[in-house]
């Protein structure tokens, strides 16, 4: 939702801000929206806390409290105004010319305080007293009636628990841990007029004859009685209303019928048509971006539990996609533009939807919009994750207010599929003394909590989807859903926690997976931005800083002893470790999907870094592709192709994957790649797949692929879709590979800035990847090449090439570990 106002009744107070400390003697210029941190970074007062271990250094930030100032001037003072506040992080006391208007104390919630009494013609000052968290927590957990447990290992800062701010804020396993603090959102003086809009909430009807009538409904506030204009507009129709209202809240409704609608549909599934809504008075507009269609959640029982899938305007969809952690973990650093980079970047790898994970914000509604235009569903968590929370009155009732708001601001978005309680709260319960010595006080409170959200919910949207918590087997079900694989949703960590081979995906038969992960090293210009030359050794004070999951680090490297040489150094560390990555993901996307329509979906651990990290993304902090992510595109391809091995390992199956709505036939060529590079045909298929569905198009004897051979295939569909794959039956260590002699020739673009690479190779070149300094993005990337066989490959840099011609590395498997 957005809103525009008049000028005459708005007084926008974004803009520079004073910064200063009761605790210090510091006072600098702070833009607002912004956090304290990136002020404090920008006026050299404090390091960049993301370079080497300058987190260390910055604690003091968040362990005092701050203030922020600035002065405005109001004309005509009288009558009745009010402030429009929202993501206010978090404890926060607001004074207008010395006197209190408010405490704040939920960054999830909007807040309008009256300040008519306080506000005078002529000049004013607003005072924002942002206080420290960690203090906060504090004094909150000592009010409790019993201790509730935080998780440790992710949140150095304790007590976040205690606060309704993103946990992350306090450190996680990807995480810098400072406790941000500031104002990231709407600030503004607002007169009232007759009534405001509070909210516009939407409820869609679809007939029979395929016609959409669509409920509309303002709620207004007035301080007292009057007659208040409304203007309801539906692209060109538009009409308006005159309505009665007394003090507090008045709703009006209008319905709108559209008589031949256009529907919104996910991505790869139709396209995403949309209609301008808004509700206008005389003094303010509220507008919205909305789509018709009808979302289901499907949880039929069947042989194996229960089943767990997504349907949309009818038609069940296979969710493709990845959790979206904060963009930036300082907002400053964040940015439409940059977020809809990111967005952009699953879109453009095949994704379908996105999981708001519960530890980070409810996002701006232009990250919404964004998933709106893309058709990214949205699995929206409520902002939960990881810990035990409080569940007396006052909690429950903040929690309440704040579940109101968020849901009616942001239900009306048709990419929003499916709202869920929390993110492993009932896993919490087993991860702590205190919750495992008296289960049945923190499973209560745990319920208060979870109904209060629930309740919450379906009052302020009766027909959205609510799934209690994830993972769940299904509703007031408190199982085991990281390792129960046959209903609801799955968390499955064996591989990466319990140091499990990538073939144990293929253990489990996920009715829709929404969390499994496995670790890579960012990228070597990233690296760079945060080490200097002396720190990149994987063992370094720094590059464990920068290494928030407790033993990721030797697991990485423990997993290269399992399938790989050890690399040659450091840059190929980085390289190989990405490489792996993206083939522990491979594997468990390409056999949950051959499983299909047994599993619905496949949303991997994780999309986006909050900052220059070791983690579970397929982009680094800023926006580059891993090898991963370049790997996701063709493994989440709406029809692909894909070899897994049965159980005994004996037979190897070509599994075919249809997502579309129409059927397709695909050729499929498959061949011996010896070690030389030299392809020699072993066998073709011509196969078909029906809608949505998952077929075997063919099986290959184990026996047929010798030792000192990969099998590989390439395959094109009837739809224009196609691909290639290759598959080493054991491990890439065994293979004895051979120099690929990879030559590159560069032949730069002028019009569009744009550099175009062919790369050639003289034997056999696997997960080649193009890397530079310059930002941009590469066309294609990790890919193989025979003997003899070239690519072509567009690089667009993203910003203009100015007389720099960019230097290009290339890495591939064999060169990776070989000393020559």
């Amino acid at each position: 939702m957005s809103s525009a106002f008049n000028d005459d009744f708005n007084v926008d107070l974004a803009g520079l801000w004073r910064l200063t400390s009761p605790d210090s003697d510091h006072s600098l210029s702070m833009p607002v929206p912004g956090d304290v941190h990136t002020a404090l970074h920008v006026a050299n007062l404090i390091p960049d806390p993301y370079f080497g271990r300058n987190e260390e250094v910055v604690q003091w930030v968040a362990n005092q409290d701050w203030q922020i100032t600035r002065s405005f001037n109001v004309d005509d003072a009288s009558g009745d105004w009010y402030l429009d506040i929202d993501y206010l992080d978090t404890v926060a006391s607001v004074y207008v010319n010395d006197a209190l208007v408010l405490e704040g104390n939920n960054s999830f919630q909007r807040y309008r305080p009256d300040v008519s009494k306080a506000l005078k013609a002529g000049e004013n000052t607003i005072r924002i007293v942002l206080h420290s968290s960690v203090k906060a927590g504090a004094e909150l957990q000592a009010k409790q009636p019993f201790y509730i447990p935080y998780s440790t290992a992710n949140s150095p800062i304790p007590n976040g628990n205690m606060l309704r701010k993103p946990q992350c804020h306090f450190g996680w396993d990807w995480n810098i841990a400072v406790a941000p603090l500031g104002l990231y959102g709407t600030i503004a003086l607002k007169k009232l007029e007759i009534a405001r809009i509070e909210n516009v909430v939407t409820q869609q009807f679809h007939n029979a004859d395929g016609s959409v009538d669509i409920k509309v409904t303002a709620a207004l506030f007035a301080k007292g009685t009057g007659v208040a204009q409304v203007y309801f507009s539906l692209d060109d129709e538009r009409l308006r209303l005159d309505i009665g209202v007394n003090a507090g809240e008045t709703s009006i409704t209008h319905v709108f019928h559209v008589d031949k609608p256009k529907l919104w549909w996910p991505a790869g599934s139709g396209e995403q048509a949309l209609y301008a809504l808004s509700v206008e008075t005389h003094s303010e507009t509220v507008t919205r971006q909305i789509g018709l269609r009808t979302v289901e959640l499907i949880t039929d029982e069947d042989e194996a539990g229960s089943r767990f899938a997504l349907k949309v305007n009818g038609r069940e969809i296979f969710a493709r996609g990845a959790n979206w952690i904060p963009a930036d973990a300082l907002f400053s650093r964040s940015s439409p533009a940059l977020t809809e980079d990111l967005l952009q970047s699953a879109a453009a790898a095949n994704m379908n939807i996105i999981r708001v994970w519960g530890g980070g914000f409810y996002e701006h509604d232009w990250f919404y919009d964004i998933c709106d235009r893309l058709g990214l569903m949205v699995w929206q968590d409520f902002m939960f994750a990881c810990n035990l929370y409080p569940s007396t009155g006052d909690f429950l009732e903040n929690v309440a207010d704040e579940v109101s708001y968020q849901v009616r601001r942001l239900a009306t978005h048709p990419s929003i599929a499916l709202w869920c309680g929390d993110n492993e709260l009932v896993g919490a319960l087993t991860w702590f003394e205190e919750s495992r010595n008296d289960r049945d006080r923190y499973l209560v409170s745990y319920d208060r909590l979870n109904r209060t959200i629930e309740q919450a919910m379906k009052k302020a949207a009766p027909d959205a989807i609510w799934w209690p918590s994830s993972p769940a087997s299904g509703y007031l079900n408190f199982g085991d859903a990281w390792h129960a694989d046959g209903s609801g949703d799955m968390h499955y960590w064996s591989v990466w926690h319990e140091n499990k081979s990538f073939d144990n995906y293929r253990s489990v038969r996920p009715r829709f997976c929404s969390e499994f992960g496995f670790q890579s090293y960012t990228s070597l210009p990233v690296i760079k931005t945060y080490a200097d030359a002396k720190d990149m050794n994987i063992a370094s004070p720094v590059m464990e800083l920068h290494q928030k999951n407790a033993g990721g680090n030797e697991r990485i490297a423990g997993t290269m002893f399992r399938y790989f040489r050890f690399p040659k150094d450091f840059p190929n560390f980085v390289y190989l470790s990405q490489v792996q990555q993206g083939l522990a993901i491979k594997t468990a996307v390409e056999y949950w999907r051959s499983l299909k329509p047994h599993c619905m979906g496949t949303i991997y651990w994780q999309l986006n870094d909050t900052w220059p990290v070791a983690s579970w993304s397929s982009l680094d902090y800023g926006g580059r592709w891993k090898v991963m992510h370049y790997l996701v595109r063709r493994f989440f391809q709406p029809v692909s192709v894909a070899a897994i091995p049965s159980e005994d390992n004996k037979t190897i199956r070509l599994s075919l994957v249809n997502d579309t709505n129409v059927d397709v036939t695909v050729d499929i060529a498959v061949s011996l790649l010896k070690l030389d590079g030299v392809r020699v045909p072993l066998t073709t298929a011509h196969a078909v797949c029906t809608p949505d569905a998952a077929v075997t198009s063919l099986s290959i004897d184990a026996s047929q692929v010798p030792a000192d051979c990969l099998l590989a295939w390439h395959f094109t569909a009837s739809n224009g879709m196609g691909g290639e794959g290759h598959y080493v039956h054991g491990t890439y260590k065994a293979l004895e590979l051979q120099p690929a002699g990879l030559v590159v020739l560069r032949e730069e673009t002028e019009e569009n800035g744009t550099v175009e690479l062919t790369v050639t190779a003289k034997g056999l070149a696997l997960f080649v990847m193009i890397e530079s300094e310059t930002e941009g993005r590469y066309s294609d990337n990790a890919f193989d090449l025979a003997a003899g066989e070239s690519r072509r490959i567009v690089f667009t840099p993203t910003q203009p090439l100015v007389g720099v011609v960019p230097d290009f590395r290339i890495y591939d498997l064999q060169s990776s570990q070989s000393v020559d």
